[in-house]
């Protein structure tokens, strides 16, 4: 893969805020900042894709297809749940490591 070098200029309060959180992750700030990059470049990426993808949708029009949905069609063979089937529980969002705060007390 190539790469290139870039001067960035942080300040210093986020440049030592992203270093504690870089270490408490336990990777290198250069890949912090490039696995942040990456992500907010996805997020813009994928709002664009939305709002392309739904210009000119008709969102009452959607929604009176969706509340026929079903209507007057009782489940196919085929469409039961298995019997040992059973509802599962919502798990809890799995926690992080802690990071050391670097907020003044």
């Amino acid at each position: 893969m190539r790469s290139s070098n870039f001067a960035l200029r942080l300040q210093p309060t986020l440049m030592e805020e992203a270093k504690a959180f870089a270490q408490a992750e336990g990777v290198a700030l250069n890949q912090l900042i490039n696995v942040a990059l990456a992500e907010k470049l996805s997020a813009h990426r994928t709002l664009e894709f939305f709002a392309r993808y739904t210009r000119g949708a008709d969102p009452a029009r959607a929604l009176r297809i969706l509340e026929k949905a079903g209507r007057g069609n009782p489940p196919m063979k085929g469409d039961e749940l298995p019997p040992n089937w059973k509802r599962r529980k919502p798990q809890p969002a799995r926690s992080r490591k802690k990071r050391p705060s670097t907020r003044s007390k």
